[in-house]
């Protein structure tokens, strides 16, 4: 007779991003997650697989919830530009908030820490920042045709403009103690807006 699960496999891999989140893949050693989602690692291996394994599967859940919100924030009915302005201000904000900033972005530490050699993770990065593109992209889209983006402007090219802005502001977040650098760029981008 099998025997049942005695945790929440939900909420073990939502230890799981947090731990990953705080400290990094290389950082966390299977100890770690066997301590922090208080489950034996026999029970890690069955139910995640390795720590890889594990990993990934905390990268999916980060972006999939992560990309839910911003469809919720950007694809809303009304008008399109104060939703992108929003989500560029809030992401100016997180990255310079003493409680989250020095964490940055799963995706961001993602790419920073293990991007350049770890095939599956670098698709799952990129993956998270086409679908940040494709909404803040759909957006502009939509503002241009409600007559909020002048014309002139591509839609585009400021999507990945923003893109590339808001993960470099995570990263400047987690090392700068000053976070008018971090808004004043955002701001200063936002003009492309108007």
């Amino acid at each position: 007779m099998a025997r049942t699960k005695e945790f929440d496999p939900d909420a073990a891999l939502q230890s799981a991003i947090t731990l990953f989140w705080e400290r990094g893949y290389e950082a966390t050693s299977m100890a770690d997650l066997v301590e922090h989602l208080g489950i034996g690692r026999a029970s890690i291996y069955a139910t995640f697989g390795n720590k890889h394994e594990l990993y990934l599967k905390a990268l999916d859940r980060y972006g999939e919830t992560h990309s839910a919100i911003l469809f919720g924030e950007l694809c809303g009915p009304g008008p399109a530009l104060p939703a992108v302005r929003a989500v560029v201000r809030r992401f100016a904000a997180e990255s310079t908030a003493e409680g989250t900033r020095l964490n940055g972005c799963f995706v961001t530490n993602t790419a920073a820490e293990v991007g350049a050699h770890d095939t599956a993770a670098a698709r799952r990065v990129e993956h998270a920042w086409e679908q940040l593109e494709t909404l803040l992209h759909a957006a502009l889209v939509r503002a241009r045709a409600q007559g909020e983006l002048p014309p002139e402007r591509d839609p585009r090219s400021l999507a990945r403009l923003f893109l590339a802005l808001m993960q470099g502001m995570r990263v400047m977040g987690k090392v700068s103690d000053d976070p008018a650098r971090v808004r004043e760029a955002a701001e200063a981008a936002l003009t492309l807006l108007d």
